[in-house]
């Protein structure tokens, strides 16, 4: 039986609950120059925090923009919800009054149904795929039609991870997976999976989830080892069982009116910095994850992966949601997709 909660509006799986990091978790952030003699201001907004490599893009792009702008164009960054949760920024961007926004995989599908064909099971699974999906132009430049047709940019992305199981008992095959009760993301098409998986789980707000953990109203995390070590739930989610079926990714949007109205010149250096720092961030955050599995190996975290037969399980019974939600997002491109990765 499935166990939904109903809480208040989803602030996205990756905002940090302040519990976590001590201080002012920006001061080491802050820009070395004054912004106040800029000509023309990009706001952008995200909800992660920088100590996750893929939200660390918004500060290399403030301060490369800067440098080649010659001080024209100032990316006033605010990560950590400084401007809202997701759903509050999505309508603002749409509006016009936040510019731009890093935006999480699992709201994306909010502008347009196709950006959501990162988040279906057992595609864009692993950093290769991640990567050979975003190099070839031709699938990333239908990945944005739709969006764009409505009036946002959707510029790049960076990501945070491979998404498994973080649990507080061993999970090494699918019936012990059904002893859990997991936390996932509040998105439909993970509502789907879990219910094609027969998996009990529940949907509540993030900062509720360390008290969840430790009073056992809840096993289970659906997410990525980076978030899970940083924001430090494997202290009591002891173990974590590579499922690795998506890659987790903040995808930079952009209000397409804002972005038109600016001079040419400083439209070539924001595009420009956005796809190759977000390039950059990409293979460092391959490296954090690494970095963050053995941090989480020192103090006593699990690491498990799933036999090949279980594994097969879950793809198998996978199957019915890729081709639901491919409906949404084109089957065309779906099998355009499928076929480019698999080559």
């Amino acid at each position: 039986m499935f166990r939904i909660i109903s809480g208040l509006c989803l602030v996205f799986t990756l905002l940090l609950s302040s519990s976590a990091f001590a201080g002012d978790p920006l001061a080491a952030w802050q820009p070395k120059f004054d912004p106040s003699g800029a000509e023309y201001t990009y706001l952008l907004s995200t909800v992660g925090h920088p100590a996750i490599e893929g939200a660390t893009v918004g500060y290399r792009i403030r301060d490369r923009v800067w440098k080649e702008s010659n001080g024209r164009l100032y990316v006033d960054y605010r990560p950590i919800s400084q401007l809202g949760g997701e759903k509050d920024v999505l309508r603002k961007l749409k509006m016009g009054a936040v510019q731009g926004m890093l935006c999480s995989s699992v709201m994306a599908p909010n502008v347009s149904p196709r950006l959501g064909i990162v988040n279906l099971p057992f595609l864009v699974d692993s950093f290769s795929k991640l990567d050979k999906f975003r190099q070839n132009e031709e699938l990333f430049r239908e990945y944005g039609q739709d969006a764009e047709k409505k009036g946002i940019i959707v510029a790049d992305f960076t990501g945070y991870g491979s998404y498994g199981w973080a649990t507080k008992t061993p999970v090494k095959s699918l019936k012990e997976a059904r002893q859990q009760l997991f936390r996932i993301a509040q998105a439909p098409v993970n509502v789907d999976l879990y219910k094609a998986w027969d998996i009990q789980f529940t949907v509540m707000p993030w900062p509720d989830v360390p008290q969840a953990l430790q009073t056992g109203v809840i096993t289970g995390l659906d997410h990525t080892p980076i978030v899970c070590n940083i924001t430090k739930k494997f202290n009591v989610a002891k173990s974590y069982t590579n499922v690795d079926y998506a890659q987790g990714l903040y995808i930079h949007l952009i209000n397409k009116r804002w972005f038109n109205k600016l001079p040419e010149d400083l439209q070539k250096i924001l595009s420009h910095a956005i796809k190759e720092e977000s390039q950059k961030v990409r293979s460092l955050t391959e490296q954090q994850q690494i970095d963050q599995i053995a941090a989480a190996r020192k103090n006593g975290v699990v690491f498990n992966d799933l036999p090949a037969s279980e594994k097969e399980k879950l793809i198998e019974l996978a199957e019915p949601v890729v081709q639901k939600w491919g409906e949404k997002i084109g089957i065309d491109y779906l099998q355009k997709v499928r076929q480019a990765l698999n080559d």
